[in-house]
């Protein structure tokens, strides 16, 4: 960042220029810097984006990827009508979010599945 502003002759405001060279500079830092993805790297994150149990936050953790950046790239790596289908399916999906999850719901377990003690039957 310039520590010079300029500065209007009446006022003592700092001109416009300044204050959007000031902001560019620091979305600039704040920005981390686009990371380019190997084809493996990709095909995860578009498998766990469509993963339903998957949180973004979790790529984000493994990816330092946000839900927009994720939304992107599935845009740029999907056809249209897949990218749809995704979009149609992911928005308001609870599972999705971390924050959203209800907290017994962190392991799936069916309702047809036999509630059993898995002791190993002995004869």
């Amino acid at each position: 960042m310039t520590t010079d502003h300029a500065t209007c002759e009446y006022s003592g405001l700092r001109s416009l220029a300044s204050l959007l060279q000031e902001q560019e500079e620091r979305e600039a830092q704040r920005a981390p810097a686009k990371a380019s993805f190997s084809a493996e790297d990709k095909d995860r994150i578009i498998q766990m984006a469509w993963e339903d149990r998957t949180p973004f936050e979790a790529i984000a953790h493994q990816y330092r990827l946000k839900e927009k950046d994720v939304i992107a790239l599935m845009r740029a790596e999907l056809l249209p009508s897949s990218f749809r289908l995704w979009r149609r399916r992911m928005h308001a999906r609870k599972t999705k979010h971390a924050a959203l999850r209800v907290a017994t719901s962190l392991r799936f377990r069916s309702r047809q599945q036999r509630a059993t003690s898995n002791r190993i039957a002995k004869r």
